[in-house]
């Protein structure tokens, strides 16, 4: 065997403290990530909720007007208190959101249409939005046989 390359001396003190610094600065990068990853998945937590919120609010707002027989009332509502658990009341890990709707007649062709803008916030984030144009349509007609509401 060649004597050069078995040494029987085991690991020296320096090369012990070198592998334990090295560990060391290894573990502390890690342990500065977590704040951030913290971070990052609280506002996503946050932004999945209000999305949710948010497309629940455009689908009743689009239901309502697509109805002939329901009126529309056009203007501003809001800002409303909505908790992400769908409840009146704040649930153990719910999150309170402010929801704004605004509902506007277009202009555009006949009277029979909408723009309805919704946003959705929370704390001291300024939140987010999504806008959708809706028409009336008949085959939305309940209750059977109604009578057209006055716009």
């Amino acid at each position: 065997m060649l004597p050069t390359l078995c040494n029987k001396r085991g690991f020296s003190l320096i090369e012990a403290v070198i592998a334990i610094f090295l560990t060391t600065v290894a573990v502390m990068s890690i342990f500065a990530l977590v704040a951030p990853a913290w971070r990052t998945t609280s506002q996503s937590d946050s932004l999945g909720r209000a999305a949710n919120i948010l497309y629940d609010r455009l689908q009743q707002e689009e239901a309502r007007i697509m109805n002939p027989c329901s009126p529309v009332a056009t203007g501003v509502t809001g800002p409303v208190t909505v908790y992400a658990g769908g409840s009146g009341a704040p649930q153990s890990g719910d999150m309170s959101f402010n929801v704004t709707t605004t509902v506007t007649a277009t202009g555009i062709g006949s009277n029979d249409t909408w723009h309805v803008n919704v946003r959705v916030s929370w704390g001291n984030h300024a939140g987010i939005s999504e806008s959708l144009v809706v028409t009336r349509q008949d085959d939305y007609r309940f209750p059977e046989g109604c009578t057209d509401a006055v716009l």
